[in-house]
């Protein structure tokens, strides 16, 4: 049964206060190649899927740009990001790669996790990505582990950690949420709502649909972002990051946003109609919101178009090379194995 259609930041019901700041110029340039990338990307993982390139599972980040854009133009050099199995887009966003990640997607030796962990496991060190994980939630005390370590260590970075509304209601969640607020963690809980979880929708699985409220009885302050406007978002994960690195404990923030496309690639999503997804699109993409202002701001259709040139470059080249990079070494079936 498909939900009523609603705005997407009006998810629980709740107005939004305000306008977000403005963004300067580079700023939307900036949103923009990052959050094409992250589309143009995915739409060229979905054509690999089709095509038998891509194999197992692969769940895309379509709709869903600006919360992990808007988020990473917070960070400085040092802060982690941790996320669940929708991760190709926080990979692309923390600076990882093209190549490598699609390599990886395709199984072959120069992907980030040399061709044996798939679209669900991949991991940079070097950028401060800790993964993406297969198991619903379990990145949440992970994460909260990483910010127990900039606590225990004295430094002042901040552990990002993704979620989405289905692994919200997990145990270890709470869990998280209470160790994180006993010893003041510097770890900023991100709720990715996009109202589906694995395809049953927030109404029918969630008592509390204000998911910004669920730290309320550990007494982690929580909000609710458009999760669809990058400007919000930023603005949010600038405070968010303001409050950690104070030394003030943990934070929430439920970004209320939309896949198009369904669960994985194997979802029909049924439990949607057409229209809604076709009307998210239309009036809330958050592409095209930036795309509307810069062309607003008497920024070029051509310009536009030259920053979607490259982006489609870069994809078709990361494509290229994932499709002809060699398999991995038989004998890479005993490296990385703990006994």
């Amino acid at each position: 049964m498909a939900a009523p259609k609603k705005s997407v930041a009006k998810e629980s019901g709740q107005e939004k206060a305000g306008s977000p700041p403005e963004f300067t110029r580079e700023q939307e340039l900036k949103a923009l190649r990052d959050m094409l990338l992250i589309r143009r990307f995915e739409e060229k993982a979905g054509q690999l899927y089709g095509m038998g390139a891509i194999g197992g599972f692969c769940h895309l980040y379509i709709g869903q740009e600006a919360v992990v854009v808007g988020m990473q133009m917070a960070l400085k050099q040092g802060d982690q990001v941790i996320t669940g199995y929708r991760d190709h887009g926080h990979m692309l966003a923390t600076g990882m790669d093209a190549n490598g990640v699609m390599a990886e997607l395709t199984g072959r030796r120069g992907g980030y996790s040399k061709g044996k962990g798939g679209s669900m496991h991949m991991f940079s060190k070097e950028k401060h990505f800790y993964g993406g994980h297969g198991i619903v939630g379990a990145q949440v005390s992970l994460g909260t582990g990483l910010a127990f370590a900039n606590h225990y260590r004295g430094n002042d970075n901040v552990s990002v950690t993704y979620f989405g509304d289905g692994a919200a209601n997990q145990g270890q969640v709470y869990e998280s949420f209470n160790m994180a607020e006993l010893w003041k963690l510097p770890v900023i809980y991100v709720i990715e709502n996009n109202r589906y979880a694995m395809g049953t929708s927030v109404s029918r699985a969630s008592a509390q649909q204000d998911f910004s409220k669920r730290g309320v009885s550990f007494n982690i302050p929580g909000k609710q972002i458009d999760g669809m406007d990058v400007r919000a978002v930023k603005a949010a994960a600038d405070e968010a990051v303001a409050w950690c690195r104070g030394g003030n404990g943990p934070m929430i923030l439920e970004m209320q946003t939309y896949r198009y496309r369904g669960h994985s690639m194997s979802d029909p999503a049924k439990y949607r109609t057409r229209e809604e997804v076709e009307k998210v699109r239309h009036d809330q993409d958050p592409i095209e919101q930036v795309r509307n202002r810069l062309l607003a701001a008497k920024v070029s259709e051509q310009d536009l178009k030259a920053i979607d040139a490259e982006v489609r470059d870069i994809v078709n080249a990361a494509a290229d090379f994932a499709q002809h990079d060699p398999e991995p070494d038989a004998a890479e079936l005993y490296t990385d194995i703990y006994r």
